[in-house]
């Protein structure tokens, strides 16, 4: 599924800079990568011991979680060799461990915090959470909906491009439906169709995906076969069924939990498809 991510992404990146616009936070990348740190750089030991330090003295300091998450990012930095590897352009496993370390902070301080403030922390999330990191296109969702709420943060139609897309890979259609149409009505009017155009064949390949990732089958006399996914699947001679479903989760401005989401220009709805069935005798 990394690679179907991975796929979609290069498609719509390339549509976009097509288009003269540019990746999502202004670099080359659909989003923009976590802060740079140089070679060599120290450890932060120290500064998450201190941080974890305030939260055993608060637990409820949603700030000292912050400052925990931020602490881990810059250990799990791309430039250590033996957190990321530029061959393949993936976290390693022990990168991924100090990824999920850091996930599990940003959830506390997303507990806490009722109105998420701090928008440097959440584009660094979008990173940790897009493809290459973690692979959670729902909470790379909701980071970026924190950043669109930053008050200082100008309408961007590049953030809403990247929005509409991890909408659609998270199949919030409801969402990424809304967020094409803000990131479009940014763009230059000559330039709105061909933009309109990537955010379809990107909506439409997610689908298609889903659809093909769906186990289905058809057998005669009632005899098993195996699909090519590897699923036993029995069928009725001269029947056919077909099911396709699509289900997207709405996202709110508040953070009860890890799973929820800040939301800035634009809202989500929830959208789902269910797949019907016909059988002959």
């Amino acid at each position: 599924m990394q690679t179907i991510y991975l796929g979609l992404a290069l498609l719509m990146a390339l549509g976009l800079i097509g288009l003269g616009i540019g990746g999502g936070f202004g670099g080359g990348n659909v989003i923009e990568s976590l802060t740079k740190e140089e070679k060599g750089a120290s450890s932060f030991t120290k500064e998450i011991a201190a941080a974890k330090k305030s939260i055993h003295k608060d637990p409820s300091n949603g700030a000292a979680w912050a400052k925990l998450a931020e602490a881990q990012l810059h250990e799990a930095s791309p430039s250590n060799s033996e957190v990321y590897d530029e061959a393949t352009s993936r976290y390693t496993s022990k990168g991924k461990e100090l990824l999920h370390h850091a996930a599990n902070s940003w959830t506390h301080y997303l507990n806490l915090e009722k109105s998420p403030t701090n928008y440097t922390l959440a584009r660094q999330m979008t990173h940790v959470y897009s493809a290459e990191g973690l692979d959670e296109p729902k909470n790379v969702v909701q980071a970026l909906q924190i950043v669109i709420s930053d008050p200082k943060q100008p309408a961007s139609a590049a953030l809403y491009e990247n929005l509409a897309e991890y909408a659609y890979l998270a199949h919030n259609n409801g969402l990424g439906d809304l967020a094409s149409k803000k990131a479009v009505s940014l763009t230059p009017k000559t330039r709105r169709p061909l933009l309109e155009l990537e955010f379809e064949k990107l909506k439409k390949g997610i689908e298609e995906e889903a659809a093909s990732s769906s186990t289905g089958s058809v057998t005669t006399g009632g005899t098993s076969a195996t699909s090519g996914a590897g699923s036993n699947v029995t069928v009725t001679p001269s029947s056919t069924g077909s099911g396709k479903s699509s289900s997207g989760e709405s996202s709110s401005g508040k953070a009860a939990s890890g799973e929820s989401s800040s939301g800035g220009s634009s809202s989500g709805k929830a959208s789902s498809g269910s797949g019907k069935s016909s059988g002959g005798k």
